[in-house]
């Protein structure tokens, strides 16, 4: 074990204090100490009695606060601040009540507004230190203490205090933001950019350097919002106007201006570049590395008009700052003589000058070159020299800029000031800190006395807590003894002091600087405080608190005087331009008074009589002693900027500098003060916690650890006045904490020496028995092997020999098997011979017996058959004679009356009986049968006229009229035939295309498929090279895509959330303005005025059926007369401009319809010329029979008419239906006897026509005459009487029939052709759309040849995806088409079905109740009708329904009912609203639900039970409105009878919007509500409560308190508080009814915001970066994951949220090393980003002495393996990200007819339908 030597500190003229080891004990009386130093070991003499300072244990390096240093003393200090500034990058340290904050001359991603979220609220010790953990507990203890706030912030030139107090300012300006909108945080902001361009400028140590001093007041009303601002200025350097040393700059603003000369608005200005100027050139270099002056002026002009100054007055500041730089370039010419001067007329620049600010050219040029010396009797103009005019021209120079400057200051001042009430306020002082140089002049001797004054208040704030805190924790009181600098300030400011005499030798009219210091020299030089250098008469020593300063007393009277001529005052004052700015503040400044106000610390103008007596210095002590007594009214908070180096070089920290500002600031003064006391404090319960490992056994039985504390200590430290026992802490005096570390420290030595001598042992014995069994095992295996190599031996000789044995066994056998072979072969060729010799006689013996059977048989059938042909014949001629004789008796018996009337009788006796019927029922059908009788008379009449038409045709032609008619049939023959044969052509030529087509169809899919298992081995290969590769493209464009998808739902969801936001202001500024705007009495608001105007951003009612263009148009109209609703209005025309582009396709189509029909008459003139005859007399026959059926229609309707009259008269409605079963009857027997007419009349051509035509005819038309009887055939055949074809015209009648057939002929033969083409067509069709994409198949086949793999791949991908978009937007588009058309079809049909319905019912209900009548009173029972899910209400009642459903509702009111009970009642509303057409009704109740749901969310803001009820009530009406709005894609798990409750009327899509909007606002309201309460408890359970008992240690805390410290405080949580509230938030929304998948949303969102809270705690705290908080993090998410897993909430996805926070436990607990851990480090933390993880590794801090930090080293080799990720640089999580939330649809299996209302909600007034 290595030896261990204790450390300590020694000087060293580099690095100001070494660290050296002693390597030799020292006892009292030595007078060297042994020290090694860089393995230099040397002694170092020991004067007088001064020890080297004690190092602190490594364990307390790198502390928050310097204060819980156990050695407390200047090297300790600066290596701490050392080590968190180089290794860590901490730029801010606690010391005590200041915060040491070094530049760090880099922009740190550390004042975001994520990082002002994370330290608001938050206890100032609990944090990491910053700028804004002052800020926080500045304003917490305004809130707390209802006390005034000061923050001071100081440090000398380049150290950041303007950035540090604008980071205050902008803190306060977010935090305790306006409550108006005033903006006044932004005003106060605003201020900053102005005060930095006319008040800094660049010097030697700074780029943005203030030159002047300032105090910002910040004001807070009651509720401790910003209402106002005030500012306060100190010491402006005046001379930099006119004076700049080397590589120094003069004010922003003149560069700016000069940045800006090109603009057009500044062309007057007459400027140029700076370096024309003399006032902006004199340091040389007049630009700034990374500095646009053009930006920052337009900043600044921003600025203005923010703070509303007017355009106007900006250009009269740009013009008196223009105007002094044209002053500087004034050229003065000295006379000859030497004491007189002038300036040309003609100098361009006083031209301009006297032009901006418009004076009077000779008047300026005189008195610049002239001065006025008054006398009591007369008045003197006296030349000046030219020095003297160049002093003049500067100090009136200096003076227009300080006059300028304090009424920007001013007019600031009015744009922040308010009217109403400061309640308290916070200030910001932004002062210059020590500064000493080569030359010190007047400005630094009033800075360094502010600064005296400042560290005089600060050092008796310091000692005044000290004591309180001695006071409060009961520990005696012992005066400590600090510096005082009052001698030092009384030496500047008491009587006859340095400012006295300097004001005393202002008034002497001829005093010099020489004999003010010299009456100085004569006053003073007794003073500890004062000294006179040797080699100079002229110059005086300070002995400041920092250091001494030496000052030249050249130029302090001409400063401290301020002097400027009255006569170039009394030229500004008449100035026509600016008078404002300047000539304003000039008369100001001449009537003031001796009160002390805003503008007291501007000097003022130089003015005759008692203006003399106030001097610069005189005013700059008032104003200062006016600051001190604010800051000693408020409690002040301080923050010590440092500066680390004079190079402004990033993270680099130069010892020396460090140590002269941490003396000249102040904080060493505080490390003293702290160390003469008892500087380490330790509450009880820490101490126990770190140090019990120190406790005996026996001592911990006792229960009170303030009392184990104690016996501890008395154990321990023997000496009892190095401790004291406070009333909750333990105060120790300065190394005691050390001590007890090494105590500490060896007590776990002590045991890890017994765990590793155990262990080793253990190990030891461990290694003995492997040994021992390897050995036995060895052994075992080995003689094992030798008894099986003997074993195997033996088992082969016995194998040898059992295969000698087989073998020679198996050659006998083989050969006595080859002559068995032999013999049997041989014998079986003999036996085979013998047996084929049979068997052929055999055969040849049966054959010749079957031929004899068969020649007797035919013989015999031949006999039998010559038989029966002979009896056949026999019989026919038998038969042919009697059926002869038949015929002719048959022929007789048609031809006579009798038969006739046989046939005719029944007809006759039906026709009279129905005609005496219809007599004697009603004469009113006279009319009918005179219409029949007509009719009949008509056809009689042509059939005659037929018969004799064919008489005279047959006697004029005779046998040549049957030759043309046998040759027109053999026409309309032919003509069939053709048709037959072109329809056989077209069906060959249609089934070759087709076979052609299927052919080609088939060629190309097989082209296809070879194209296809191409690309697929392709793609095989191109997978099998860059499968991963492939696969990680893959995944990271789906991540794209969700991520894409997500953060679109996420910003239409904070637009929801931003409109929510501002609709609650505009309620509030309404609420306002009526409060305002209230005067006593009653006013009556218009009538016309509506309840719901606010609420017009709701869509009106859209019906589901929209007609034509114009009906459109005329909706938009009604729509914008009505409402005005825009959406609305944009949603119509887009509805009008869809069904324009409809009717255009809808034109194209018909267009080529049209084209094809005239392709198709082109192709066919001849065939429709032959058929136009035939179809005009079809079409004429057609005609005719429609006029007939019509006029019987007729006539049926006016019977049917009269029954029904006659029915109602007479009540006898039997007459009508047997009238008209018999008129039917009638009709079906004629037309039976028209069909057989007809068919007779065939049956005659046919048989005419076989007569002249021969067999030939015959043969021809047997297929027409096969649809006749054998018999009739054997009658026509033979029947010869030619009278008999003719008679009634027959042979007409036929002809007819005949064109009938050939027009059905010829029409099917059109349709089959007209089917024909479009299927070509539209195989065509296919066929160039195959050709295309085979087209656009090789061409992307060759483009993809062309491209890498990888390439390769993603363009399949993309082709793919595009191919299945568009066959997905045809089918959907295709779809939606029939469903609209269904749906139409569906409305119009059920809209007829109900009128039909109700119809039927009222004439069924008509006829029932006549038929029945009853002749007793019987009384009328109404049926119980079923309820059909739909609730009537009154238009006056709905306000009662609102309040009674929504404003006043309770949610524990519904308990025990079904879930979401309001939204199914206002749904049943809704319907029966749809149901009676009441669009009206519709539109009123959605949004006065709506609105109610708004009232009530804003009334219960706060209360979670209230939000889950209405978000769950919310969606549930909005899935309610999906489920039964009739799309079919809502419809596809209802039942039959949730289908009949769908709406009918309208279409609500746009108010389902609306609804889903309100969804949003509410899920984010119940997620604010559950953040709030949960925010609380995060960081206490997550983080600082020990879910595992005795894991943590505590370490040294110094003076600030953090919560962990608190174990029995009221702000501590555990987990199991966190679960239970978890648990409370679940059981809600369940019990509520919530959707699952939202509550799934609504913990992820929870659990990430845990996760992100604790993480960023997790980064701004040092103390609870360690291992044992990384094991209780691991322990407290596996507690949150059971949790979910237990309420199967783990699919949720809060655990991939946790993500990045259980890294970073993984990471704490990670071994930090070697490379090899780094590469696990990179690998495991993924969620974490390299600032995170940088910022972690900085931050780990060690327990204890065995664990060690991580080196620098580790660190950066960590960033240089994460280089290369691109991160954000965003640090901190933003806890306040609210992922989108979805609302996936969710129908109920609810029927609204089963939902019964309870009593409790009062709507008797709601029926049910």
């Amino acid at each position: 074990m290595a030896l261990t030597y204790t450390r300590v500190w020694i000087p060293d003229p580099d690095e100001v204090w070494r660290s050296a080891e002693l390597t030799k004990d020292y006892k009292e009386g030595d007078k060297s100490l042994q020290l090694r130093l860089e393995d230099d070991t040397y002694p170092i003499d020991v004067q007088g009695n001064q020890l080297p300072f004690l190092r602190n244990p490594d364990i307390l390096v790198g502390e928050n606060d310097l204060t819980a240093l156990s050695y407390l003393h200047e090297p300790a200090v600066l290596h701490n601040l050392k080590v968190r500034f180089l290794e860590s990058n901490h730029i801010y340290t606690y010391c005590g009540i200041v915060l040491v904050a070094i530049n760090p001359y880099e922009q740190l991603p550390i004042y975001g507004q994520d990082v002002i979220y994370a330290y608001s609220g938050q206890n100032m010790g609990d944090m990491d230190p910053h700028i804004f953990a002052v800020a926080e507990e500045a304003y917490k203890q305004m809130a707390r203490d209802e006390k005034n706030q000061s923050i001071i912030v100081s440090g000398e030139s380049g150290a950041g205090k303007t950035v540090s107090a604008k980071y205050a300012m902008r803190y306060f300006a977010t935090v305790g933001g306006s409550a108006s909108d005033t903006n006044i945080e932004e005003k106060v902001l605003a201020s900053s950019p102005i005060m930095e361009a006319i008040g800094n400028a660049k010097t030697t140590r700074n780029d943005n350097s203030s030159r002047f001093g300032k105090y910002i007041q910040i004001g807070f009303d009651k509720r401790y919002h910003i209402i106002g601002a005030n500012m306060r200025t100190y010491l402006l350097e005046k001379s930099r106007v006119v004076f700049q040393a080397d590589d120094e700059r003069n004010y922003h603003i003149f560069y700016q201006l000069c940045a800006a000369a090109s603009l057009p608005e500044f062309k007057e200005l007459a400027l140029t570049c700076a370096e024309d100027f003399f006032y902006a050139s004199q340091g040389g270099d007049t630009s700034i590395e990374g500095v646009d002056d053009a930006e920052d002026f337009e900043k600044t002009r921003q600025a203005f008009t923010l703070l509303g100054v007017r355009e106007s007055h900006q250009i009269s500041i740009f013009k008196i700052i223009a105007s002094i730089l044209h002053l500087g370039n004034v050229e003065i010419q000295s006379e000859r003589d030497g004491d007189s001067c002038s300036i040309s007329p003609e100098d361009e620049h006083l031209n301009n000058f006297c032009r901006l600010l418009g004076v009077e050219h000779n008047q300026m040029e005189h008195w610049l070159c002239h001065r006025k010396l008054v006398t009591t009797s007369e008045t003197y103009v006296k030349t000046m020299s030219l020095q003297q005019v160049v002093n003049a021209r500067n100090a009136l120079a200096k003076h227009i800029y300080a006059q300028l400057f304090g009424w920007i200051v001013e007019h600031i001042n009015k744009a922040l000031h308010t009217s109403l009430k400061q309640h308290s306020f916070i200030g910001v002082l932004d002062i210059y800190g020590f500064e000493t140089f080569e030359v010190n002049s007047f400005e630094q001797f009033c800075i360094n006395y502010a600064n005296e004054k400042l560290q005089q208040q600060f050092n008796s704030h310091v000692f005044k807590l000290e004591q309180e805190e001695y006071m409060k924790e009961q520990i005696p009181w012992t005066l400590i003894d600090f510096y005082d600098n009052q001698p030092c300030i009384d030496l500047i400011e008491a009587k006859l002091g340095i400012l006295d005499l300097l004001d005393e030798e202002c008034k002497v009219p001829k005093g010099t600087d020489q004999n003010w210091a010299q009456k100085l020299y004569d006053r003073h030089s007794g003073s500890q405080h004062f000294q006179k250098p040797r080699m100079s008469n002229t110059a005086f020593i300070v002995v400041h608190f920092a250091d001494k300063v030496e000052y030249l007393s050249d130029g302090f009277l001409e400063k401290n005087r301020d002097t400027v001529y009255e006569e170039q005052i009394n030229i500004l004052k008449a100035s026509k331009v600016g008078a404002s700015e300047v000539g304003t503040r000039a008369r100001m400044s001449t009537s003031s008074s001796s009160k002390i106000n805003i503008r007291s610390s501007r000097p003022p103008l130089k003015a005759p009589n008692k203006e003399h007596k106030k001097t610069v210095g005189h005013q700059f002590r008032t104003s200062l002693h006016l600051l001190m007594e604010t800051l000693n009214a408020t409690t002040p908070h301080y923050v010590r900027c440092i500066k680390p180096n004079d190079k402004k070089l990033p993270f680099h920290f130069d010892p020396k500098r460090a140590v002269q500002q941490l003396r000249a600031c102040g904080v060493l003064e505080t490390i003293r003060i702290s160390a003469a006391g008892y500087p380490s404090r330790w509450a009880y319960h820490d101490f126990f916690n770190r140090y019990r490992v120190l406790v005996k056994k026996r001592e911990l039985a006792n229960t009170d650890k303030k009392a184990i504390c104690k016996s501890v200590l008395e154990s321990l430290i023997k000496d009892p006045d190095k401790f004291q026992f406070g009333r909750t802490k333990i105060f120790f005096r300065a190394g005691q904490v050390a001590y007890l570390e090494k105590l500490r420290a060896d007590k776990f030595r002590a045991a890890t020496i017994m765990i590793q001598k155990t262990v080793r042992g253990w190990l030891q014995r461990v290694k003995y028995r492997r040994l021992k069994w390897a050995t036995l095992t060895l052994q075992r295996y080995c003689r094992g092997y030798l008894a099986r190599r003997l074993a195997e031996h033996l088992r082969r000789t016995h194998a040898a020999v059992v295969f000698q044995k087989q073998y020679r066994m198996r050659r006998a056998r083989l050969a006595y098997q080859r002559l068995r072979r032999a013999a049997l072969v041989i014998q079986a060729l003999v036996r085979g011979t013998f047996v084929r010799r049979i068997y052929h006689q055999v055969l040849r013996e049966h054959k010749a017996t079957i031929i004899q059977k068969h020649v007797r048989g035919w013989m015999a059938r031949r006999r039998f058959q010559q038989l029966r042909g002979a009896a056949i014949v026999i019989q026919c001629a038998f038969r042919r004679l009697k059926a002869k004789r038949e015929l002719k008796a048959l022929k007789i018996e048609a031809r006579s009356a009798e038969h006739l009337k046989r046939l005719n009788v029944g007809m006759e006796n039906k026709v009279v009986q129905l005609q005496r019927k219809i007599d004697d029922q009603n004469k009113e059908f006279k009319t009918l049968s005179e219409q029949l009788s007509a009719v009949t008379s008509t056809y009689t009449m042509e059939v005659e006229k037929l018969k004799k038409e064919l008489g005279h045709y047959q006697q004029s032609q005779g046998e040549d009229g049957s030759l043309r008619l046998q040759e027109e049939v053999e026409t309309l023959r032919t003509e069939l035939e053709r048709a037959h044969s072109e329809r056989k052509i077209l069906e060959d030529a249609h089934t070759r295309e087709n076979d052609e087509l299927r052919q080609r169809v088939a060629d190309l899919e097989q082209e296809n498929a070879l194209l296809k298992e191409e690309k697929e081995q392709l793609n095989n290969q191109i997978l099998c090279q860059s499968k991963d590769e492939f696969a990680q493209n893959s995944v990271k464009e789906n991540l794209l895509m969700k991520k894409e998808l997500e953060e679109e739902r996420s910003r239409y969801q904070n637009l929801v959330k931003e409109y929510s936001r501002l609709e609650q202001r505009y309620d509030n500024l309404r609420d306002e303005m009526t409060i305002i705007k209230q005067t006593p009495g009653h006013r009556r608001n218009p009538s016309n005025q509506s309840s719901l105007e606010s609420d017009s951003n709701y869509p009106s009612i859209s019906t589901s059926e929209v007609g034509d263009t114009e009906d459109a148009l005329q909706q938009v109209e009604v729509s914008k007369k009505a409402a005005m609703d825009m959406t609305v209005f944009l949603k119509l025309q887009k509805r009008v401009r869809e069904l324009e582009q409809e009717r255009k396709k809808m034109q194209t189509q018909l267009e080529k319809r049209e084209q094809q029909d005239s392709k198709k008459c082109s192709r066919s003139p001849q065939l429709k010329g032959s058929k136009l005859p035939k179809c005009s007399q079809r079409q004429e026959l057609e005609s005719e029979n429609k006029k007939l059926k019509n006029e019987l229609n007729e006539l049926r309707k006016a019977m049917a008419d009269q029954a029904t009259q006659s029915d109602s008269t007479h009540s006898s409605p039997d007459s009508y239906s047997l009238l008209l079963n018999q008129l039917k009857l009638a009709n079906e027997e004629l037309e039976v006897r028209k069909e057989e007419v007809l068919i007779l009349r065939t049956q005659i051509v046919s048989a005419d026509q076989r007569r002249l035509a021969g067999k030939s005819t015959v043969t021809r038309w047997q297929p027409w005459l096969g649809l006749l009887g054998g018999d009739s055939r054997q009658q026509i055949c033979k029947t010869e009487d030619w009278g008999y074809l003719n008679e009634d015209g027959e042979l007409g009648l036929a002809y007819q029939g005949l064109k009938q057939v050939a027009r059905l002929l010829e029409a099917q033969l059109q349709a089959q052709s007209r089917e024909h083409e479009e299927e070509v067509e539209h195989l065509k069709a296919q066929v160039e759309a195959l050709k295309e994409e085979m087209d656009k198949q090789q061409q992307t086949f060759c483009q993809t040849l062309l491209l890498s793999p990888e390439a390769q791949v993603e363009f399949g991908v993309q082709q793919e995806i595009t191919r299945l978009t568009n066959e997905n937007l045809v089918s959907s588009r295709d779809l939606k088409e029939l469903v609209e058309k269904l749906e139409k079809n569906e409305k119009k049909l059920k809209k007829q079905l109900k009128i039909y319905m109700k119809k039927v019912q009222d004439l069924e209900g008509s006829v029932g109740l006549k038929r029945h009548e009853l002749n007793r009173q019987v009384t009328v029972q109404r049926k119980e009708k079923d309820f059909q899910g739909m609730l009537e209400y009154h238009k006056e009642d709905e306000a009662l329904l609102i309040r009674n459903l929504v404003t006043d509702l309770k949610p524990q009111m519904l308990a025990g009912t079904v879930p979401c009970l309001p939204a199914y009642i206002l749904y049943m509303c809704i319907r029966h609203a749809d149901y009676i057409n009441d669009d009206v009704k519709v539109h009123s109740l959605l949004t006065s639900t709506i609105n109610g749901i708004k009232k009530v969310l804003k009334k219960h803001n706060e209360n979670f039970e209230m939000t889950s009820f209405w978000l769950s009530n919310t969606c549930r009406l909005l899935h309610c409105l999906k489920q039964y709005s009739g799309d079919e894609g809502f419809m596809t798990q209802n039942t039959t009878k949730q289908n009949e409750h769908c709406l009918k009327n309208f279409d609500l899509t746009e108010y389902r919007q609306v609804l889903s909007d309100l969804s949003i606002q509410i899920y984010q309201q119940l997620i604010k509500i559950a953040e709030g309460v949960l925010q609380p408890m995060i960081v206490s359970a997550m983080l600082e409560n020990e879910s595992i008992q005795g894991l943590s240690g505590v370490k040294p805390t110094g003076y600030r308190k953090r919560t962990s410290s608190m174990a029995d405080g009221d702000n501590s949580y555990c987990l199991e508080a966190v679960i239970r509230q978890m648990n409370s938030f679940h059981t809600v929304m369940c019990d509520q009814g919530l959707d699952p998948e939202i509550i799934l949303q609504v913990f992820k969102q929870l659990f990430y915001m845990i996760n992100a809270v604790t993480l960023n705690n997790l980064l701004l705290r040092k103390d609870v970066c360690s291992w044992s908080t990384g094991m209780q993090l691991r322990y407290n998410i596996s507690q949150l994951e059971e949790w979910l897993r237990g309420r199967n909430l783990h699919q949720s996805g809060a655990v991939q949220t946790m993500e990045p926070l259980i890294q970073a436990a993984q990471l704490l607990q990670l071994k930090k090393k070697t490379p090899e851990d780094a590469e696990a480090i990179c690998s495991l933390c993924t969620s974490l980003s390299t600032q995170q993880i940088v910022k972690i590794l900085n931050l780990y801090t060690p327990l204890n002495e065995f664990e060690e930090r991580v080196t620098v080293a580790f660190i950066r080799t960590i960033q240089a393996q994460l280089q290369e990720r691109n991160d954000p640089q965003q640090l901190l999580l933003d806890f306040k990200h609210m992922f989108p939330v979805l609302f996936p649809f969710n129908p109920s299996s609810l029927t609204m007819d089963s939902i019964h209302i309870p009593a409790c909600l009062n709507l008797e007034f709601l029926n049910e339908v």
